[in-house]
C-alpha cells in the first residue's frame, strides 16, 4: 500500500529531468527549472507543461525546435542567462498557444524578426545589449511586447553614436527609421556596383578602339613601305 501511495503521490515525477522540479499550478502542469546552473534547455521536458521556468541559468542559445514538443507551453520564463544567439526556428511548434516570452536580461544583441514575428505572445525583451537596427525596429512595430518593458529596450550600440545609450522607443519618436538607412546603404552599394561595372565596360571600349586605332595606323604604315606600282614599271 506504501508503495502504490507514492506512485499516486508522483504520477509523473519519473518524466520531469532531475535538474527541475515539477509540480501542478491550477491544474496545469508547471516545471520549474530556475537557478540550476543549466548551460541548455533540457531535453526530456514533459510534454504536457504549461508553464516553464529556465530562468537564472546559464544558457547562452536557443536551437531550433527547442520547444517543439511542448505543444501546450503557455508561458516560457528565460530570463536572466547568458543567450546569446536566437535561431530562426527556436519556437516553432509552441507560437499558436504561447502567451507569455520572457526573454529580459541577457546578452542578445540581435534576433532573427523571424523567430518573434509568428508568436502571439507578449514578449520581454529588456535589459539586453541590443544592436539598434531594422530587425529590431520591426519587432518593435510588429511583435506583441510588454508594454511596462518597451522603455527598457535600449540601443546598446546603434549606426550613429548619438543613439547609443538611449531607449529604441525613444530613438523611433524622434524620427529615425534604421529600415530606411539600411535601404538607403543597399542603394549607394548597388549604385557603386553598376557604376563600377559601367567604368569597366567603358575602360574596355577605349582599349579596344585604341588597340584597332593602332592596329589600322601599322596597316597604313605598312602600306606606305610597300613599293608602288609606278615605280615598280619603270
Amino acid at each position: 500500500q506504501a508503495f502504490f501511495c507514492i506512485l499516486l503521490c508522483v504520477p509523473w515525477g519519473s518524466s520531469c529531468p532531475p535538474s527541475c522540479q515539477c509540480t501542478e499550478r491550477a491544474g496545469a502542469k508547471a516545471v520549474l527549472c530556475s537557478s540550476r546552473h543549466l548551460e541548455e534547455i533540457p531535453k526530456d521536458i514533459p510534454r504536457d507543461a504549461v508553464f516553464l521556468k529556465l530562468d537564472a541559468n546559464s544558457i547562452t542559445r536557443i536551437p531550433s525546435n527547442a520547444f517543439r514538443h511542448l505543444s501546450h507551453l503557455e508561458e516560457l520564463d528565460l530570463s536572466r542567462n547568458a543567450i546569446e544567439k536566437i535561431d530562426r526556428a527556436a519556437f516553432k511548434g509552441v507560437a499558436a498557444g504561447l502567451r507569455t516570452l520572457d526573454l529580459s536580461s541577457n546578452r542578445i544583441r540581435s534576433i532573427p524578426k523571424e523567430a518573434l514575428l509568428a508568436l502571439n505572445a507578449k514578449l520581454r525583451l529588456a535589459n539586453n545589449p541590443w544592436h539598434c537596427e531594422c530587425a529590431l525596429q520591426e519587432v518593435l512595430w510588429e511583435a506583441r511586447l510588454d508594454p511596462d518593458s518597451v522603455q527598457d529596450i535600449t540601443c546598446h550600440t546603434a549606426p550613429r553614436q548619438e543613439y547609443v545609450g538611449k531607449p529604441l522607443l525613444q530613438v523611433l519618436d524622434a524620427g529615425v527609421n534604421f529600415c530606411s538607412v539600411r535601404q538607403r546603404t543597399t542603394d549607394v552599394a548597388m549604385f557603386i556596383t553598376m557604376f563600377g561595372w559601367f567604368a569597366m565596360v567603358i575602360v574596355y571600349v577605349i582599349c579596344y578602339v585604341r588597340h584597332n586605332r593602332e592596329d589600322a595606323c601599322k596597316h597604313v604604315d605598312y602600306l606606305k613601305s610597300l613599293p608602288s606600282p609606278q615605280g615598280h614599271a619603270e
